[in-house]
């Protein structure tokens, strides 16, 4: 394994938490059980109002309102990771994911011709915890990585967090360069001496060769719901309780509704989920990677194509219900990996998803820990690595809850459209790592 030799400064951030939480993939939510109290946050009472000028608003609508408002959108003045927050994620328990991560990319880089520059762009940076393991990772590989012209770029549309991403990643020893009304707003150093970025929105990000990576992004874009009903699909609304003025209900629309569209002719389910800003960031990670060359890694929980009702809340690491106190708790759906398929075809490949335990083993998680494991004497940090491993690896935690995804160029992979190459006796692509077992030549 590449990282065999690092050394033990590494060992102590290892296991970061083993934290006895709830992740966000365990449960679902529907919304319909009642809670324990009502509080009428701020956010609530804006819905309120609004439904109440306007009509009912989409479950798509609902989300975004409630996660990504300037004024009171949970995600935007919040930090909402790691034991203190709501819930915690794979890179915040374990420093062993992200480095496998980075060697992905390193994989990939090597697989298409090591090319002299390359972009390493995070959707949904989080803390920073997972770009800042990766980063660690090209500065170990940096014999390998040193003619390499490498940048960050951090698609974040919370302050809160593009300041403790900041932190963590440049430890601001360079003064961070801010722009609030530019599409880059705020540009600054890594702590490894990367030049690094911070966008609001993927389309301002320059479009150049790139790796792209989203860790839990996508099951927090809004979703519509639906449900089959005797007239034909109807969509899942949210209302006003007239019962109660200041309560939320879901309702079904009285007849079709745009969004409609999203949904597949065959559809099987009597309840489906369409996420169409899911389907045009897709799109335009297709575009950009067809266009320029690079791949995108997405890791989320999810399904391919055949979960029902998955829209949840969680608050505390605690299940919590979506419709109760709006803008106090993180809302989420399991993201369709099947719809993203669709989007991506015709423009690049895609691979999976394969469960987390399958990619993480293929790309060496058991020999890494070994090697952890034999540089730390240290009885409590011994038991750290340990357990982070098992709430990574067992299937009934993380290990089958988490999906891994790629988008590559048609030409990566072998295939139909790659039989002109074996006429011509080119070398047939290299497998991709995590997909297959990973193999350094």
């Amino acid at each position: 394994m590449v990282l065999a030799c690092a050394g033990a400064r590494a060992v102590r951030g290892a296991a970061r938490a083993a934290i006895p939480c709830l992740w966000r993939g365990r449960h679902f939510s529907s919304g319909k059980e009642p809670g324990e109290n009502h509080p009428v946050t701020p956010m609530l009472q804006h819905l309120v109002y609004k439904i109440k000028s306007t009509g009912p608003i989409t479950v798509a609508e609902y989300m975004k309102e409630v996660l990504t408002n300037p004024a009171k959108g949970y995600y935007v003045h919040r930090d909402m990771l790691g034991e203190k927050g709501d819930f915690i994620t794979s890179p915040e328990i374990s420093q062993i994911f992200g480095e496998l991560l980075g060697i992905w990319f390193i994989s990939e880089w090597m697989a298409t011709g090591k090319s002299a520059a390359f972009q390493l762009v995070e959707l949904g940076p989080g803390r920073g915890t997972l770009a800042g393991d990766i980063l660690r990772v090209f500065s170990q590989l940096g014999s390998v990585l040193k003619n390499c012209d490498i940048s960050i770029h951090l698609v974040e549309v919370s302050q809160k967090l593009s300041e403790i991403q900041a932190l963590t990643l440049t430890e601001e020893k360079v003064p961070l360069e801010r722009n609030d009304g530019s599409p880059v707003y705020m540009r600054g150093v890594t702590k490894s001496g990367i030049p690094i970025s911070w966008y609001r929105d993927l389309q301002d990000v320059p479009k150049e060769y790139s790796f792209y990576v989203a860790h839990e992004f996508f099951d927090v874009l809004p979703v519509h719901k639906f449900q089959k009903t005797p007239h034909g699909w109807r969509e899942v609304l949210i209302d006003v309780d007239p019962q109660v003025s200041d309560k939320l209900r879901f309702v079904l629309a009285p007849c079709a509704t745009p969004a409609e569209a999203f949904i597949q002719h065959d559809e099987t389910r009597d309840h489906v989920e369409v996420c169409p800003e899911a389907g045009v960031i897709i799109q335009e990670l297709s575009q950009r990677i067809a266009l320029t060359g690079g791949a995108a890694l997405i890791a989320d929980y999810g399904h391919d194509g055949t979960k029902t009702d998955t829209f949840r809340g969680f608050c505390g690491h605690k299940l919590h219900d979506v419709l109760i106190a709006p803008g106090t708790a993180d809302l989420t759906a399991d993201v369709d990996f099947s719809y993203l398929r669709r989007m991506a075809r015709g423009t690049v490949a895609s691979l999976g998803p394969v469960k987390q335990h399958t990619f993480l083993k293929n790309m060496g998680i058991d020999v890494r820990l070994k090697v952890l494991l034999s540089k730390s004497a240290e009885p409590a940090l011994r038991q750290q690595l340990l357990q982070g491993y098992d709430m990574l690896m067992n299937p009934k935690k993380m290990g089958e809850r988490f999906n891994f995804f790629a988008l590559l160029p048609h030409q990566r992979l072998q295939g139909p459209s790659q039989e002109r190459n074996a006429n011509q006796s080119k070398p047939s692509p290299a497998p991709v790592a995590g997909f297959s077992e990973l193999a350094w030549q």
